[in-house]
């Protein structure tokens, strides 16, 4: 995962996550649910992730194992990209 891929994902939870704390203060590997995001936010960053990335996330993907860290999400994204 790269810089530039988080730093769009960040962007991406800062306006669609509705986070209680400040995004840029959350670590890659923390617990986005258990930092206040909620499973309708979920949805509402992985159709924000397809439209600033491009990509389709795929049924196998769509389980909050996935959206639940800035790293799972980087993760996803970097496996859909390479396999595009």
């Amino acid at each position: 995962m790269n810089d530039t891929t988080i730093n769009r994902i960040r962007e991406v939870l800062r306006e669609n996550a509705r986070l209680p704390v400040e995004v840029d203060l959350v670590p890659d590997e923390a617990d986005l649910f258990q930092a206040g995001m909620s499973s309708h936010a979920s949805v509402n960053v992985m159709l924000a992730l397809e439209d600033a990335f491009d990509i389709e996330f795929p049924d196998h993907m769509l389980k909050r194992s996935v959206f639940g860290s800035i790293a799972g999400i980087a993760e996803a994204v970097d496996e859909l990209q390479v396999a595009a």
